[in-house]
C-alpha cells in the first residue's frame, strides 16, 4: 500500500470520528445551558491554578469573592485549584452560589472542595467552556496568572471589542503583575503599530481591593445605566 493511500485511509477513519464527536459537544452544551440558565448574575474570577493558600492574591482571592456574594452575585471559577479555589472558597463562606466549570487537563486540575455538589460541570472542551464562562458572567475578575488566564483575558476582550457579546466589565487586579502588560500594549500595540483603539483601554482597568472591583461593576450595573443583568447573548 503506498503512503497516500495509507493517509487517506487514515484521513476517513478520523472524519468518523469527528461525527460522533459532535454528538458530544453538543451534549456538553445542553448540560451547560440547563445549569446556569436560571442561576441569576455570577461574576467569573480567573487566576492561576499553581497560587497557594499562603500567598497573597490566594486571600485577596477570597475577600473579592466574599465582597461579590454579599452584593447577591453568584461566582463561577475555572473549578481547580489555585485562584480558582479561592474564588469558590470565598462564595463558600458566605453560602453564596459557588459553581465550577471543570476542565479535564493532564496535570493540575481537579475539582475543589468550595463548589456546590450540583454546580460542579465537567467539561472535555476548552471552547465549550469558554461559552459557559462568557454566557453566564456579568463581570470579569482576573487575577494574576499564565497562559490559560491570558488566553481568557484575551478573548474575552475581543469578543467585548468586536461587538460579538454584551459590554461587560474586565477588572484586572493586581498593579505590580498587570501593569507591565498594560504599558506594553500601550506602547507597543498602541502607539507604536496602533492595532487597536486608545478606546480599548478602557476594557482592562487595574485595580488591586475588593473595593474598587465592586466599584466598578456598581457604577457599571447603576440604576441609571443601560446595562442590564442577563445573559450576554442568544444561541
Amino acid at each position: 500500500m503506498d503512503t497516500r493511500t495509507n493517509n487517506l485511509k487514515k484521513w476517513s477513519k478520523m472524519k468518523g470520528e469527528n461525527s460522533w464527536t459532535m454528538f458530544k459537544v453538543i451534549a456538553e452544551f445542553v448540560d451547560g445551558f440547563e445549569k446556569l440558565n436560571t442561576l441569576g448574575p455570577c461574576v467569573s474570577i480567573f487566576g492561576s491554578a499553581r497560587t497557594k493558600p499562603d500567598q497573597k492574591y490566594y486571600q485577596l482571592t477570597v475577600d473579592i469573592a466574599r465582597t461579590l456574594v454579599n452584593e447577591g452575585y453568584g461566582i463561577i471559577s475555572g473549578g481547580g485549584p489555585g485562584i480558582m479555589e479561592a474564588a469558590n472558597k470565598g462564595a463558600y463562606l458566605e453560602d453564596g452560589l459557588s459553581i465550577g466549570l471543570n476542565i479535564e487537563l493532564p496535570f493540575e486540575q481537579s475539582g475543589n472542595q468550595y463548589i456546590d455538589p450540583d454546580k460542579n460541570l465537567e467539561h472535555r472542551y476548552f471552547f465549550v467552556r469558554k461559552v459557559m464562562f462568557v454566557k453566564y458572567s456579568q463581570a470579569f475578575i482576573v487575577m494574576p496568572g499564565g497562559f490559560g488566564t491570558l488566553d481568557e483575558l484575551f478573548e474575552t476582550i475581543t469578543l467585548i471589542q468586536t461587538e460579538k457579546i454584551s459590554k461587560i466589565p474586565v477588572i484586572l487586579v493586581g498593579t505590580e503583575f498587570w501593569s507591565g502588560l498594560k504599558s506594553w500594549i500601550v506602547s507597543t500595540v498602541l502607539e507604536n503599530f496602533g492595532n487597536i483603539a486608545a478606546k480599548d483601554l478602557d476594557l482592562i482597568p487595574i485595580v488591586d481591593t475588593p473595593e474598587e472591583v465592586l466599584g466598578i461593576i456598581t457604577e457599571f450595573y447603576g440604576d441609571s445605566s443601560e446595562h442590564k443583568l442577563e445573559p450576554n447573548y442568544s444561541l
